[in-house]
């Protein structure tokens, strides 16, 4: 049987049986003190060493939360491994918790201090933006446009810096009626990075806010940490509202460049892209009117020079000449169908006399009229041979003038 199994239960806390002070203080010192030794990151918030003392008092500050704890080492320790150790400075420390009953405080004693060098934080920064790059952080094609006439800008800054008069002053002569709403902030130390997610967060959730512009001055690689910082990489990358990043000058380039909508490499430039120009927008309303009234008068003036082309043809400049005109061609086409006309009834007129005057030479009454007659049987069948009658048939004699009725005589 093991000796676990041996154990008896640990008797649990209860309203009618509570653990003292005491107890609860020393579970506590006991389940820190599981945890073991640790090697911590973080940076130097405050030092202090106290005339006379072998200990050093150290507050290790999470540059990406408003945490932070005490830390304790033998001045040796720091002395062996951070000579120059100053607030603000990047450590990494070997470092036991432990609990303080009497106190009720948590701290670590740290046996190795190592304050990290330039050439260390530049392989992080370059780890941290490989990192960033792969989960698609500094894509183009997720960032956003910003407006071309800002209503009101967003303005994260240090109070009364260089940076911040640069934004304002340029931004407002360029446009004179831009609205800012500004916020100051540490941009370096260990409370810079805390305080710039929390004023990225009011800005973002402002919703006249149109632009969120993230501004500071130049400065060293360790002054410009914060801007490279993961945490506000990845706020500025979630951030619904467009960002601009002019941090530094035109060599810096923390990370924060690659993740925000737009890179401005100064303060001054970012003046420049946030917002047009106004006398330069100026100049262009004015080309744009000389252009359309330019267009306007061409367009009026050609527009003149048709309709005097219109007016100046002869339906136009003299409309009843066309009237003229056809009245003139249906006088000549009347006289030459009347002349036609004539033509063709006396030629009809001379056809008919004709006609007539052989009709008449043909006509059986001409020819009675010069002594002839004509003899018809009582059917008036015509007689043309004498063989043709019989004795005592009775005839009908037709004259010029009348007839007679006659009989056949005997023939001889």
């Amino acid at each position: 049987m093991t000796q676990s199994e041996t154990k008896p239960p640990e008797p649990r806390s209860t309203a009618d049986e509570p653990w003292p002070v005491r107890v609860v203080s020393q579970k506590l010192g006991a389940w820190v003190a599981k945890l073991g030794w640790v090697w911590v990151d973080g940076q130097v918030a405050q030092i202090s060493r106290r005339p006379g003392s072998t200990v050093v008092f150290l507050t290790l500050r999470d540059p990406s939360a408003d945490l932070s704890l005490t830390v304790t080492a033998h001045r040796d320790v720091l002395d062996a491994g951070a000579p120059e150790l100053a607030e603000g400075a990047r450590v990494t420390l070997h470092a036991k918790p432990e609990f303080y009953p009497a106190r009720g405080t948590l701290s670590l004693r740290a046996d190795e201090i190592r304050q990290v060098g330039l050439g260390e934080l530049l392989a992080r920064l370059e780890r941290l933006k490989k990192l960033l790059g792969a989960e698609g952080l500094f894509a183009r094609d997720r960032k956003r446009r910003l407006p071309f006439l800002p209503q009101r800008i967003g303005l994260i800054t240090g109070r009364a810096s260089a940076a911040e008069r640069d934004v304002l002053m340029n931004t407002r002569r360029r446009w004179p009626a831009v609205d800012f709403r500004v916020i100051n902030v540490p941009v370096q130390g260990p409370t810079a990075v805390p305080q710039i997610l929390d004023a990225l967060k009011v800005l973002d959730n402002d919703d006249t806010v149109d632009v969120i512009v993230i501004a500071r001055g130049g400065g060293s690689v360790e002054d410009l940490l914060p801007f490279s910082d993961e945490a506000l990489c990845r706020a500025v990358f979630a951030a619904r509202t467009p960002v601009v990043s002019a941090i530094g000058h035109e060599t810096d380039a923390p990370l924060v460049d690659y993740v925000a909508d737009l890179r401005a490499s100064t303060p001054t430039d970012a003046a420049k892209r946030i917002v047009p120009d106004l006398g330069e927008e100026l100049q262009l309303i004015e080309s744009a009117r000389r252009r359309l009234d330019r267009a306007v008068l061409t367009l009026v003036d050609r527009e003149r020079h048709r309709l005097e082309s219109w007016r100046s043809r002869p339906s136009l400049a003299r409309p009843e000449l066309l009237v003229d005109q056809r009245a003139a061609e249906v006088t000549a086409l009347r006289d030459r169908a009347t002349r036609s006309l004539e033509h063709r009834l006396r030629r009809a007129d001379d056809d008919l006399r004709h006609t007539v005057a052989r009709l008449r030479g043909l006509s059986p009454k001409s020819t009675l009229q010069r002594g002839y007659a004509i003899v018809q049987r009582a059917d008036g069948h015509v007689v043309r041979a004498a063989d043709e009658v019989k004795t005592e048939e009775q005839l009908r004699v037709r004259l010029s003038e009348g007839e007679l009725r006659v009989t056949v005589g005997e023939q001889e």
